[in-house]
């Protein structure tokens, strides 16, 4: 197979894979880039791999008036900047130990022992200047083709190498798969307790780039299954996500797809920015209200309150109403007419509040009817 296409015909990434060829090493495209444009997915980012050494790698980056950044040097990892394009290029390298989160490695010029310690099988693709593909492991391209997330060799070995595999297993599944390999769903159910040595942020992360999947409710509905998303979200609930994707109106979000699952510490768990967090608990209070379209527009905005009402009807099973939208952005346009100041000084502190909030429920319960004066009357 030849691979075509902008990403990899463009100037920036030839001269990045011309400048090490020219010094007489080897140069291929890898993983994520490969795989994606041999299925027709956009390309978002360059991996080469080589057998020159990461410091051979930087000289000749300097020589060619490229940048050279060691993000991650010690691993074998030089990002060179070309015509402001980064391009990550590894040394190949070979296990010597693994240790359930990292490895220690050893660099390699042999391609086969590359792709030998890579995790699964449509990611051990490799490609040259030219896009003529090279699958040095003989199955990654017709597991690719057949959308099959498989683990490179032993699945368990893999798992043992970095416990995070667990999760990327389902993650890929979710984007790529069109099935569930048998040995890595087992593989992964007898690793759990592995989990517990990852990071959060590493874990949240991972899930994250699960619930953006175009439909993750297979994929997840699986690691249910296993026993891998109560290890990951204690008290977490997969039922409603295939019905919320069903629902869903818009691009995937993974904040609203987290909220359907639910679970137990959630934010703490999975790490999330105090951002997401908000938008996590509005979504779950939300959720457990029996508000119309309408009050949840106005209380949580037209994107949270859609969220909201997405998320009640997947629970339910209920298609939505064919006004919802409108219903939503309607309550989200209400102002309430009564201040703070209306109320002073004859009211005050606490009692200052409680009125406010008495007056704002007879305003909703009036569909937003009752003016200003009707309610300080």
């Amino acid at each position: 197979m030849k691979l075509t296409g902008d990403w990899i015909e463009a100037a920036h990434t030839q001269r990045v894979l011309a400048m090490l060829e020219a010094d007489g090493h080897q140069a291929y495209l890898v993983g994520g880039c490969v795989r994606n444009g041999a299925i027709g997915q956009p390309v978002h980012d360059i991996d080469i791999a080589t057998d020159a050494l990461p410091e051979r790698v930087i000289e000749l980056a300097k020589a060619a008036d490229l940048k050279p950044v060691p993000t991650g040097i010690d691993h074998g990892t030089i990002t060179v900047v070309s015509e402001h394009y980064p391009h990550e290029i590894t040394t190949f390298r070979r296990d010597v130990e693994t240790h359930g989160r990292h490895a220690t490695v050893a660099f390699s010029d042999n391609m086969a022992e590359d792709a030998a310690r890579r995790d699964f099988t449509m990611n051990a693709l490799y490609a040259r200047a030219d896009g003529e593909v090279i699958d040095p492991l003989g199955t990654g391209m017709a597991d690719l083709e057949a959308r099959h997330v498989r683990f490179v060799g032993e699945a368990e070995e893999r798992i043992r190498e970095d416990y995070l595999r667990i999760l990327r297993f389902f993650r890929f599944t979710a984007w790529y798969g069109r099935d569930l390999d048998a040995d890595g769903l087992a593989a992964c159910a007898a690793n759990i307790a592995g989990i517990e040595t990852l990071s959060r942020e590493r874990v949240g992360a991972e899930m994250r780039k699960l619930l953006a999947a175009p439909d993750p409710s297979f994929a997840v509905a699986a690691m249910a299954q296993s026993g891998v998303l109560a290890a990951v979200l204690p008290g977490a609930d997969a039922t409603a996500l295939a019905p919320l994707v069903h629902l869903e109106d818009r691009p995937a979000d993974a904040i609203r797809r987290l909220a359907a699952l639910g679970g137990e510490n959630v934010a703490e768990r999975l790490r999330l920015s105090n951002k997401d967090t908000r938008r996590f608990e509005a979504l779950r209070e939300a959720l457990a209200t029996g508000d119309a379209p309408e009050v949840l527009g106005y209380r949580y905005g037209i994107e949270t309150g859609a969220d909201a009402l997405l998320l009640r009807h997947a629970v339910m099973g209920q298609e939505m109403p064919d006004d919802w939208q409108d219903r939503v952005c309607s309550g989200a346009k209400q102002r309430f007419p009564i201040a703070a100041a209306d109320l002073m000084p004859a009211y005050q502190g606490k009692a200052l509040g409680d009125r406010l909030r008495e007056l704002e429920t007879r305003w909703i319960a009036s569909g937003f009817t009752l003016s200003r004066e009707a309610l300080l009357g």
